[in-house]
């Protein structure tokens, strides 16, 4: 009985980080869409966030994507071919990089890259006072932690995402083309692509790169932001990258569902 206890207040803990993770983000979206929100400091925030989080690793996201691109879609190229199968690279390129592994491997970049900094940031400014210090001058610390952060971060995944399927699309194409396993014309291989992708597959990437962003931005603010001493930030910084992973897996498997039973 104790065991069962136990999990019982394990879950019932978990169930409440996920309540206060998405209310956080409810209330993000919500707010991003009233101007009176976006004063000058949340824009600056927001440009900010969207820097390190969207433009610093895009080199290494594209590096990534060449990867993909060779060890993938030239093998789905090559391997098509062979079983005279040619008609069904398009739907396997959409499906295997675009709807799959790019949100994927894209949000864990993110991940390992942004949020045990974001939330490490977050909890030295709880315990040096700089929450309690915006609140004196009369300004909303979540308009000015949270919201920047929490979009900045949703949309620095998205924007990602994209470069990472079309890197991972023209690298493998060119080295498709030089090895001469795949097709050398260009539009043939471009229409076979877009003739594949249907609405679902573009609702499918979005809510796959950004939801899971929300979910790990919100968490790592509510990591950073619930601490109450300087010892307390690397357990509440792991936490919060353990929770962004699991989330990740969770959503993608939860989206994948559903978009192979629509």
């Amino acid at each position: 009985m104790r065991a069962i206890g136990k999990l019982g207040e394990i879950v019932g803990a978990q169930c409440d980080e996920l309540r206060h993770a998405a209310a956080v983000v409810g209330t993000a979206v919500c707010f991003s869409f009233q101007p009176r929100h976006w004063a000058r400091p949340v824009r600056n925030l927001f440009a900010r966030q969207v820097l390190a989080v969207g433009i610093e690793p895009i080199w290494f996201v594209c590096g990534m994507a060449v990867f993909v691109g060779i060890s993938v879609v030239v093998q789905l190229g090559f391997w098509t071919g062979e079983a005279g199968q040619s008609q069904l690279l398009g739907p396997l390129l959409v499906a295997v990089v675009a709807r799959e592994l790019g949100p994927l491997l894209t949000t864990i970049v993110v991940i390992v890259r942004s949020s045990s900094a974001m939330a490490t940031e977050l909890g030295v400014l709880k315990v040096a006072g700089e929450v309690r210090v915006l609140e004196a001058q009369g300004n909303d610390p979540f308009l000015h932690l949270v919201l920047p952060r929490v979009l900045g971060v949703a949309l620095s995944t998205f924007c990602l995402t994209i470069v990472f399927i079309l890197v991972a699309f023209a690298s493998g194409y060119l080295f498709g083309a030089w090895l001469g396993t795949g097709s050398r014309d260009v539009w043939l291989f471009t229409n076979t692509v877009l003739n594949a992708l249907h609405p679902k597959d573009m609702a499918g990437i979005l809510v796959k790169s950004t939801l899971p962003a929300l979910f790990t931005s919100a968490s790592c603010c509510i990591g950073g932001l619930g601490v109450s001493r300087l010892t307390d930030i690397p357990r509440a910084t792991q936490r919060a990258l353990t929770r962004s992973i699991v989330g990740l897996f969770v959503i993608s498997a939860v989206v994948s569902l559903l978009t192979y039973q629509l």
